[in-house]
């Protein structure tokens, strides 16, 4: 099933992911390795020399996740600010 209209293409997107769900057995053990890559990019991000302590990097890695989120939510504001405006 392939589309070209963008619509379709995310109402296709999203039987596919409908169906891949309703297979999982163990939802979590499934997206563990998006969760550890996404813990060890915020990682590299703060110390990509590993020179400070596991205990340091793991606080100064969540702060940098809440910045990204934080940064994320602020775009997601300013576009829905700019669709209601125009």
């Amino acid at each position: 099933m392939t589309a070209s209209d963008p619509g379709q293409r995310r109402q296709i997107a999203k039987l596919a992911a409908h169906e891949r769900w309703a297979r999982e057995t163990d939802r979590s053990a499934a997206t563990q390795a998006a969760r550890d890559g996404m813990a060890r990019k915020f990682e590299n991000q703060v110390d990509p020399d590993r020179v400070l302590s596991p205990a340091e990097r793991a606080k100064r890695a969540e702060s940098a996740k809440r910045a990204h989120y934080q940064r994320i939510a602020m775009k997601s504001a300013a576009a829905r600010r700019a669709r209601t405006a125009s």
